[in-house]
């Protein structure tokens, strides 16, 4: 007989603004439990020298927790110009130094311009890719490298937001960009092509998905809120349960029709003609407002479950 999860039965999204140093999974247990709650999961790993937007699901929220591991990122970022290291990141240690003194803002500039649209990159040993189970980067701590096949990310918009001169020059970057897109790859690359090496030396999340840095909450924010008083006390900054969804159209079910939705089978609604065509997905209410899950619209009208949530959530 499997055993009862300890805490709270709670659902909804927390965006955490993690703190640098530590682990998105150290990050995820600290918010759990100051919420007291029985499920939670994060949605794709921040570097532990990362800062910023890392949406935690709770509860029924983890069942959509995919859209925001598939979702679109977007970061701020400074790169040092002319020092390698060995991670590609502050965390690592210098393993090259070339003079940056040359490097001036325009060039910079127009080298970004190369890592605008698809772009082809190997995964960094030190990345939390994993290999038979194992995240790259404790591989790499062993000394042991391995294979990596180069993956096709998108970089929707990359910028240059300042420029300091020096021996070791220093780039603001942002950058908008698909799922899997590795930042250090980038300033690894940019200092390749102007011929001074590049690394990491901060990093932030700005977004993740539909979320953004206005929305979070760091770890001592949370503490400050609970104080000395009950989970529950921090209840009111979780967003809505549909929120990984709430990109999809909505529709609200009839309560006869929403009681078959809930016991998983296909029902009829003539309006779902108008929010999609077959195989796109929708978020599927009670006429209370409860959500019931995501459902998948068939070409004759009908919608049929995708995800259930085990009990209704206010959207």
């Amino acid at each position: 007989m499997a055993r009862k999860p300890k805490g709270r039965s709670i659902s909804g999204v927390l965006v955490l603004n993690k703190s640098g140093g530590m682990s998105s999974n150290g990050a995820l247990q600290k918010a759990k439990r100051l919420f007291y709650a029985a499920k939670a999961g994060h949605t794709g790993s921040l570097d532990p020298l990362a800062t910023g937007v890392l949406p935690l699901c709770f509860g029924d929220s983890t069942k959509f927790s995919q859209f925001l591991l598939d979702a679109d990122k977007a970061y701020t970022s400074t790169f040092k110009l002319g020092q390698r290291t060995d991670t590609s990141d502050s965390d690592g240690e210098v393993i090259e130094t070339i003079s940056a003194a040359h490097v001036t803002e325009a060039q910079v500039a127009q080298a970004l311009t190369a890592f605008k649209g698809e772009i082809s990159q190997v995964p960094s040993m030190f990345s939390a890719l994993k290999k038979d189970g194992q995240p790259l980067y404790k591989l790499a701590r062993q000394g042991i490298e391995v294979e990596r096949k180069a993956r096709q990310v998108t970089v929707y918009a990359i910028e240059l937001l300042a420029f300091r001169p020096g021996e070791v020059a220093e780039a603001d970057i942002s950058v908008s960009c698909s799922k899997g897109t590795y930042i250090r790859s980038i300033a690894e690359d940019l200092g390749a092509a102007l011929g001074v090496g590049a690394h990491v030396a901060t990093l932030h999340r700005t977004q993740a998905g539909p979320f953004t840095d206005t929305q979070s909450y760091t770890l001592d924010a949370l503490i400050e809120t609970r104080g000395d008083g009950d989970p529950d006390t921090l209840d009111h900054l979780l967003l809505p349960v549909d929120a990984p969804v709430a990109q999809l159209p909505a529709l609200d079910l009839p309560d006869a029709t929403a009681y078959y939705f809930r016991q998983g089978n296909p029902v009829m609604d003539a309006r779902a003609f108008a929010l999609g065509d077959e195989g796109d997905m929708v978020r599927v209410f009670d006429q209370s407002g409860g959500f019931l899950g995501i459902g998948t619209l068939a070409d004759d009208g009908r919608v049929a479950p995708k995800r259930l949530v085990a009990t209704n959530s206010g959207g």
